[in-house]
């Protein structure tokens, strides 16, 4: 039996039938993609400390 063929809106971006790409920095490897996930989510932690909260209308108290 054969997979049914996967239409191309559902398909992954990029290939993924070869190895992955690795960096090395003496004991730490890490892959490309996982590198480039961490980078993303420094980025978004940075931007939420950067952007100002949105301020609600003022209370008439």
């Amino acid at each position: 039996m054969s997979a049914p063929p996967i239409s191309p809106g559902l398909a992954a971006p990029v290939n993924l039938n070869h190895t992955g790409h690795y960096l090395h920095w003496g004991v730490v490897q890490i892959s490309v993609a996982n590198l480039a996930v961490v980078g993303i989510m420094v980025l978004v932690f940075l931007l939420a400390l950067v952007l100002p909260f949105p301020r609600g209308r003022g209370r008439d108290e």
